[in-house]
């Protein structure tokens, strides 16, 4: 069984900063990738970026690139998505998963699915 819990929303500003960490557990836990997306009630989940387990490429949308960063740390089975400069849009549930295929954009490609944390960014 595996389980990924995610960690650090919260309310902050726009303008501000904010870390979210995930942490992935599992007897035989071993991904190609993890990703973060994010939804909005009435909206389908949306891509947000994503990382390679074993190192190698990241993957960013658009509209947070350039402010966003995501990275890992094998050693405690943790991704962390480090968000700047954020905005009143990017309020919304992030979720961080799993995947065991390289399709790293994709929602349906991921199978394991934390239970959220919200992020909330007032004007």
């Amino acid at each position: 069984q595996v389980q990924v819990v995610e960690s650090g929303g919260g309310l902050v500003q726009a303008g501000a900063s904010l870390r979210s960490s995930c942490l992935a557990s599992g007897r035989t836990f071993s991904p190609y990738v993890m990703g973060w997306f994010r939804q909005v009630p009435g909206k389908e989940r949306g891509f947000v970026a994503a990382t390679r387990w074993n190192g190698g490429s990241t993957y960013y949308a658009d509209s947070v690139k350039g402010r966003s960063t995501i990275s890992r740390d094998n050693a405690k089975n943790t991704v962390y998505l480090q968000m700047n400069s954020l905005k009143p849009e990017d309020t919304a549930v992030y979720y961080c998963a799993a995947s065991r295929t390289l399709l790293p954009r994709a929602s349906s490609a991921y199978e394991y699915w934390g239970q959220g944390t919200q992020v909330t960014v007032s004007s």
